[in-house]
């Protein structure tokens, strides 16, 4: 039977990622990416940035942690040579052959400005198109890294060929889940705090943190793929959320206008804790309250993963145009690129799958 809360978690957090990619293209927190905010902070907080520091310590993890689950359960009904070339197709595709289709065109306005400021000088046509194409990778950081993931994921397997991981990890209690992963968390995060390191690598190195991102990627897999893990998780959902949102509230108050993707930030044990409970706090909510599907969550379910895919586009090159050659207040901007997120990437996604060869290297299908 198809457990649709999963589904459903996985199609809202990629609803989120767009919510989130909102703030971050505006930020003046220092945060890697982006085209800068309206003023420097202090001197102009942006309050709104607090989404940045809400949504970033968990989503991504989450992500990982449902796609670990997947794994498991696509590994039970597939060879692992039929499910790896089916993630090769789906993953390795759209992160490569299509950033050389679709994705250089983010590119474009990921570069503008230093195109603007003659950095391109000198450079052939061929080669800027292929700055902007390697410019143009954005979000797609998650499938490629998920791709070498599921490549460590099937040398596991080789060496337990008798499942017994699998089993063992499937006797962990409530208190060891939550214990035992926020400090495997912890120590993820620890892999990345190096000094001294120029801020702009900090930022691209911060996208693919291998050893943060496969913990929760093979907990996904040996762990909660239990049906008796995440019954666990199902009962203790309520307690879960509301500590994770005390341990939010108290991360947020205290530290407010830091660079919140820096490696010291991150690596903090007050931001591991709150992105292990908020993880678990939504698996269990929406095991016990979201496990049904309707028309609309069917679409998002078939559909989340090329909207992902596309929605940076939007993203960039609305924002890019809004604040560099309009005068709109900065309230309008958001809202506008908030509503234009969640309307154009869907349509963006729709006019790329009807494309067949397109598709494909866009898409992966």
């Amino acid at each position: 039977m198809r457990k649709h809360w999963i589904d459903n978690l996985r199609w809202v957090t990629v609803l989120l990622v767009l919510f989130y990619h909102v703030f971050y293209f505006y930020n003046n927190k220092g945060v890697f990416g982006g085209i800068g905010g309206f003023g420097d902070y202090p001197e102009v907080p942006q309050y709104q940035d607090v989404v940045m520091y809400v949504l970033y310590p968990w989503f991504m993890p989450l992500m990982f942690l449902l796609a670990g689950v997947s794994a498991r359960y696509a590994l039970q009904k597939h060879s692992a040579k039929e499910w790896f070339k089916a993630r090769t197709r789906k993953l390795l595709v759209p992160s490569t052959i299509g950033l050389l289709v679709f994705h250089w065109i983010v590119g474009y306005f990921n570069t503008v400005v230093a195109a603007r400021e003659g950095l391109f000088e000198g450079i052939p046509l061929v080669g800027k198109y292929l700055i902007m194409a390697v410019s143009g990778i954005g979000p797609l950081w998650f499938i490629q890294l998920l791709w070498l993931l599921c490549i460590v994921l099937l040398l596991i397997r080789l060496l337990d060929t008798k499942d017994k991981l699998w089993e063992w990890c499937g006797k962990a209690n409530s208190l060891a889940i939550i214990v035992i992963g926020a400090l495997l968390f912890w120590a993820g995060e620890q892999t990345m705090i190096q000094e001294p390191r120029p801020e702009s690598l900090d930022g691209l190195l911060n996208l693919y943190k291998p050893l943060f991102y496969l913990v929760p990627f093979l907990l996904g897999y040996f762990v909660f793929s239990h049906d008796k893990v995440q019954e666990q998780v199902t009962k203790m959902w309520k307690p879960l959320m509301s500590a994770a949102v005390i341990s939010g509230l108290v991360l947020v108050v205290t530290t407010f206008g830091e660079n919140n993707t820096s490696p010291q930030y991150l690596g903090s044990p007050l931001n591991c804790f709150y992105g292990w409970l908020m993880c678990l706090a939504m698996m269990g909510w929406f095991n016990a309250s979201f496990n049904h599907t309707n028309a609309f969550a069917g679409y998002m379910t078939r559909s989340s993963f090329g909207i992902y895919v596309v929605h940076y586009l939007v993203i960039a090159s609305l924002g890019y145009t809004m604040k560099v050659y309009t005068q709109l207040p900065p309230v309008l901007m958001y809202l506008i690129l908030t509503v234009a997120v969640f309307t154009l990437s869907p349509l963006l996604y729709e006019i790329i799958k009807r494309i067949p060869l397109i598709r494909w290297c866009v898409l992966g299908d």
